[in-house]
């Protein structure tokens, strides 16, 4: 797993060993960066369920101004410090050891754009999406991007939020929804 582009091209990422956490694939991450190329510059990110946190790393590298990883698992929170430090990155990123869930009823900011990329079993997309629009943390015009499994049937949301479009590829969907001004 490498950067794809940007300020920290091809740095070497580490990921949690076992199947604890799924990576998203080189061709996905390439894929979510051709989509939101022109969202990303100057921004404000969270990705809410970090992982390795190569998506976030992924924007910072290509301009992203500052990005929130939010990781609950005490390993991965390791493996997103040594990532984000190896692309030198530290003094861009804030790293928060928590639920996802509990991250959220706290949180007092907006975010330009959003990752979710929660496990593909169980209600956490869905739940993530409803708190983000009911707390209403995107800024106008803001995205959030959501990988999900092929099959996972994604929530229309209340305005100012709207489902974009879906992309699919091989068993996985990328659905993208924006927050009107």
């Amino acid at each position: 797993m490498r950067v794809i582009t940007g300020t920290a091209r091809g740095r070497k990422l580490r990921e949690l060993p076992g199947l604890d956490t799924r990576p998203t694939t080189d061709r996905v991450k390439e894929s979510i960066f051709n989509i939101i190329q022109f969202d990303i510059e100057g921004r404000k990110i969270l990705d809410l369920y970090g992982g390795s946190g190569q998506l976030s790393i992924e924007a910072l590298s290509r301009g992203a101004a500052e990005a929130t990883l939010v990781e609950l698992n005490p390993a991965a929170v390791k493996i997103i410090r040594e990532n984000v430090e190896v692309c030198g990155f530290g003094d861009k990123t804030r790293i928060v050891a928590s639920d996802a869930m509990a991250f959220l009823a706290g949180c007092r900011e907006k975010y330009d754009v959003v990752f979710l990329d929660p496990p593909y079993e169980g209600p956490l997309m869905d739940r993530s999406l409803t708190n983000i629009a009911a707390i209403d943390i995107v800024t106008k015009n803001g995205i959030i991007v959501c990988e999900t499994a092929l099959d996972k049937k994604l929530p229309e949301l209340p305005a100012p939020y709207e489902k974009g479009r879906e992309y699919h590829y091989g068993k996985i969907k990328v659905t993208v929804y924006r927050r009107k001004a």
